[in-house]
């Protein structure tokens, strides 16, 4: 690979050329934006060259390295698989069928036969992505692993008189055009109508839904993770547009070729641990959110590596509330034309510690205004599935009933399971599991019996925290924990779900890769006799959905998978939300919080010996129920405003309740430790 020096630069500038096509004014644009990026991700685009010279470098993979491959997809999807029987009856594919005639087809041939490297990767891809399971992946071995492919600006669509436009919103720092900028309309991708083009590029990646393949349709044009998909055909791109006075005009604009950011998923997901076997997450939009990061935001990098000064002081309106996790969240107050309310934006819940994940956004949410929440996990492709389904309790009173996840029955997963029936090594316990996959031999059954992966105390030990309504903001990029979040939200009646899609992403599994799998095989010594699985060659890596989750409450037993979460309404996205930060979204959203009532259950307490004063301030209220170590012992009719209460507390108390009920619906809940 080469670098974008001063002197290339140079010539490329002098390249840069203005011809007429198809009635188009035409210009191309080089690379020459790289040499003025952000400070903070210069270095991470130090490497980066075109796509041609990037090419150059693939591999060429052996005949026995690509019989390694197929067979080790057939033992993930005849074993592993969970989603194979909904997959095959709902999408009309057969995984297994066509990586046995690949099988077959290399078993006849020789080294001196063999098609390019990148038409094999592309056969592999296309199974994978003919299951339309995003948890499900073959992943790309040296050198695409660890790379992206970019172009400097960003696509999104809006909503006119119920038509969609598409615009271009964000730019490299650096990238400099006078007629291509922010704004712009984009009307041709390739002389293909943009409608078309996002079609096309959306049958390219395993969305379960058409609300998913649209929208990883967008992200496609301008973003492909090499990871997870091939690189593009063309070595450019050109691009029909209509600029801010009205003029049609043509870019041409290179394909670059860069390292991309590291990832937590990469770094731990094939180790025997709690967080690498409750995994619920979306590599490639992960990466796609961090690419965006990276390119559109770099100061967020740039602030991640300065230590942050918190505050203890309620925000005001506007302010945006610092956070030691400012790739996690963004917390601000913002003014609505129908009031001032809480703003969260959640990136991501992929996080190591799902502890210090909840308790970080307890802080953040006691900050903001307490008379409505806009909760917004749009683009947020998962991750840890206890800091998803850990962080419901925090927003309501009731208990929270995790999801219920189940196993395809297989010999192999009940050997994987028995293995780690009584927790050995302190990470990982399937031992729930163990009887009905073993029972299964005698009842036909297809799947295991249904157990949640966050524990039901984990998800129930602080309570709620924050008493205001909320909205919650959903898109079709949120999957897997984030489907989990939503649905667990929806399923306990938190609050309104506001959609800018039709449909969440649809990720309705915990998703295993092929090294863990290995792992849980070879651990606790001594290991398996027969270990199935092999390392992949030149860095290939596989994942798989391994337990499918089920949702609670009114739709208790429906799957998560491809049916994903229906918003309880629609929204359509605005020029306005693109260009002036949401501004008609959150009004929309502060239009639902107005119309919502407001609860407030504080409390604070003073001990004198065995007399527990308490100072409890409520709204929206007329009962409170008060409750040690789990025991009813007092109950107290309250109106808006601040109440002393004493009660006589039992000798060794533990735990303080309070259930605050309007008139006899249970509307409030605190709890705090004595």
């Amino acid at each position: 690979m080469v670098r974008l020096d001063t002197k290339r630069a140079k010539r490329i500038t002098s390249a840069t050329r203005s011809s007429k096509l198809n009635g188009y004014d035409q210009e191309k644009i080089g690379l020459t934006f790289l040499n003025s990026v952000h400070p903070a991700i210069k270095q991470q685009l130090a490497d980066a060259t075109d796509l041609k010279t990037f090419l150059e470098t693939a591999g060429d993979l052996s005949l026995d390295k690509r019989k390694q491959i197929v067979e080790q997809a057939l033992i993930l999807f005849e074993d592993n698989f969970v989603h194979l029987p909904l997959k095959e009856s709902m999408h009309g594919v057969n995984p297994i069928q066509k990586l046995r005639l690949i099988k077959h087809r290399l078993e006849q041939e020789t080294d001196a036969e063999l098609e390019s490297e990148l038409t094999f990767h592309s056969e592999i891809l296309d199974i994978f992505n003919s299951v339309r399971d995003l948890h499900t992946n073959y992943l790309l071995p040296f050198p695409f692993a660890g790379k992206i492919a970019f172009l400097p600006f960003q696509i999104e669509e809006y909503f006119e008189n119920g038509e969609p436009h598409y615009i271009a919103t964000h730019f490299v720092q650096g990238f400099s055009h006078p007629h291509f900028k922010t704004g712009v309309e984009i009307k041709l991708w390739n002389g293909v109508p943009i409608g078309r083009a996002i079609e096309l590029s959306g049958d390219l990646h395993a969305g379960s839904n058409f609300a998913a393949r649209h929208v990883r349709g967008i992200d496609g044009l301008t973003i492909r993770p090499l990871v997870r998909s091939l690189p593009p055909d063309a070595l450019w791109v050109v691009i029909g547009y209509t600029d801010l006075d009205g003029v049609e005009r043509e870019i041409k604009q290179d394909w670059v070729v860069a390292s991309s950011l590291p990832t937590f998923v990469e770094a731990d997901a094939d180790s025997l641990s709690t967080s690498a076997a409750s995994q619920g997450i979306d590599l490639e939009a992960h990466i796609t959110q961090e690419t965006k990061k990276m390119l559109f935001a770099p100061e967020v990098l740039a602030a991640e590596t300065k230590e942050t000064k918190l505050s203890t002081q309620k925000a005001a309106a506007g302010q945006t509330v610092p956070t030691t996790m400012t790739s996690v969240f963004h917390a601000k107050s913002v003014n609505t034309a129908f009031g001032e309310f809480g703003h969260i934006r959640i990136f991501t819940f992929s996080v190591n510690d799902p502890g210090a994940f909840i308790h970080e956004f307890i802080r953040l949410v006691e900050l903001l205004p307490q008379d409505g929440l806009i909760l917004d996990v749009r683009g947020n492709g998962g991750g840890h599935i206890w800091a998803s389904e850990g962080l419901l309790q925090v927003l309501t009173p009731v208990d929270i009933a995790p999801q219920p996840t189940q196993f395809v029955n297989t010999s192999l997963n009940l050997r994987i399971c028995q293995r780690h029936e009584t927790n050995p090594t302190g990470q990982i316990d399937l031992g729930a599991w163990v009887p009905s996959i073993r029972r299964s031999v005698q009842t036909g059954a297809v799947y295991s019996g249904g157990f949640p992966i966050t524990p039901v105390d984990f998800a129930n030990q602080i309570g709620q925290r924050y008493h205001g309504p909320v909205v919650l903001i959903t898109d079709a990029r949120c999957y897997s924990a984030t489907d989990i979040f939503a649905a667990g939200f929806q399923d306990h009646e938190i609050g309104h779900v506001l959609g800018v899609d039709d449909n969440t992403g649809a990720g309705g599994a915990n998703v295993w890769t092929h090294g863990l799998l290995q792992a849980l095989l070879r651990l606790p010594s001594p290991p398996d006799d027969e270990i199935p699985y092999e390392n992949l060659p030149n860095g290939a890596n596989m994942r798989v959905a391994i337990r499918r989750t089920l949702r609670v409450g009114k739709q208790a037993g429906t799957p998560v998978e491809d049916l994903g979460i229906t918003p309880d309404s629609r929204y359509h996205m605005t020029k306005n939300d693109l260009l002036l930060g949401n501004i008609d979204l959150l009004n929309k959203a502060g239009e639902m919080l107005s119309g919502m009532p407001v609860r407030r259950l504080n409390v604070t307490t003073t001990l004198n010996q065995n007399t527990l004063t308490l100072q409890v301030e409520t709204l929206g209220l007329t009962r409170v129920d008060v409750y040690v170590d789990g025991r009813p012992i007092e109950s107290f009719e309250v109106t808006d405003g601040i109440q002393s209460i004493e009660v006589s507390l039992p000798a060794g108390a533990m735990l303080l309740e309070l259930a605050g009920f309007n008139a006899n619906e249970y509307a409030a809940s605190r709890m705090l430790d004595l």
